[in-house]
């Protein structure tokens, strides 16, 4: 899927190349396209998006280090989204966006905590328990998500030169993960990393608006990153291999994003 993902970005790449030739390049005898367009109030449109998602992990000093050994890892995945767009025209040079979508996501952490065996005496913070053996099951979690993505963002455009036009924007986020499992009675000791269910990030973008004839095209770079922490700790009772590891988990992501409007 990796792979195929990036072959598709590349071809993306190489159109968009090609078509900003044509709209930037050959200047005699044309004419501006859609020349109203950006003077609606109002404007719709949909997105698709190529997305890397990946966790920040901030570790426990005791239970997810080893002197200087990190006992826990992430590993990013490429996925997919798709959305809609709502424009609000504020001036000549400011937009209100509203761009709902979905983004689908599966990320793998990895644990390599057999060595905190040596709290089974217990500490101030877990009892006592048992030390078990993990298994290769036990020391990966695939986290799966879907988050249903509300962002609200401000964007900023230059002045057209001739049929594109340069913008940055930024805002807020909120994000519902469909997939969170955070009211599940299972934990790690049953395979499941649960979510919290709410979050909220922020987000900045920028890329380069085409106009052609009959849509304008809009290839940008996001990038969103989570101000809460996403996971939810196992039960009390469960022994400290898995998120007694982990201080704090937030997402992070990289969107390559192709809007139509």
């Amino acid at each position: 899927m990796r792979n195929t993902l990036l072959k598709t970005n590349i071809l993306t790449a190489v159109c968009i190349a090609g078509l900003a030739s044509a709209q930037l390049f050959r200047t005699k005898d044309r004419m501006d396209n859609l020349e109203g367009f950006d003077n609606q109030k109002f404007s719709y449109g949909f997105y698709l998006a190529g997305n890397n998602f990946d966790y920040k992990l901030v570790l426990d000093p005791k239970y997810g280090m080893d002197r200087q050994k990190s006992l826990v890892q992430t590993k990013s995945s490429y996925s997919f989204g798709a959305g809609l767009i709502g424009k609000f025209r504020l001036n000549d040079n400011f937009d209100l966006r509203f761009e709902p979508g979905l983004q689908f996501v599966e990320r793998e952490i990895m644990f390599d905590t057999q060595s905190n065996d040596k709290y089974a005496a217990g500490t101030t913070q877990y009892p006592a328990f048992t030390p078990r053996e993990l298994t290769d099951a036990d020391k990966v979690r695939n986290v799966k998500s879907t988050y249903v993505d509300l962002p609200f963002l401000i964007e900023i455009h230059g002045d057209r030169w001739y049929n594109s036009r340069p913008y940055a924007a930024a805002g807020v986020n909120w994000l519902l993960n469909l997939q969170s499992n955070s009211t599940a009675a299972d934990d790690n000791s049953q395979g499941l990393f649960r979510t919290t269910s709410s979050n909220f990030a922020w987000s900045a973008e920028i890329g380069i608006q085409f106009y052609f004839s009959r849509f304008k095209l809009t290839p940008g770079f996001r990038g969103t990153f989570m101000m809460n922490n996403e996971m939810v700790a196992d039960n009390p009772d469960t022994p400290p291999y898995w998120s007694a590891a982990i201080s704090g988990a937030k997402t992070r992501a990289l969107m390559f994003v192709l809007k139509f409007e």
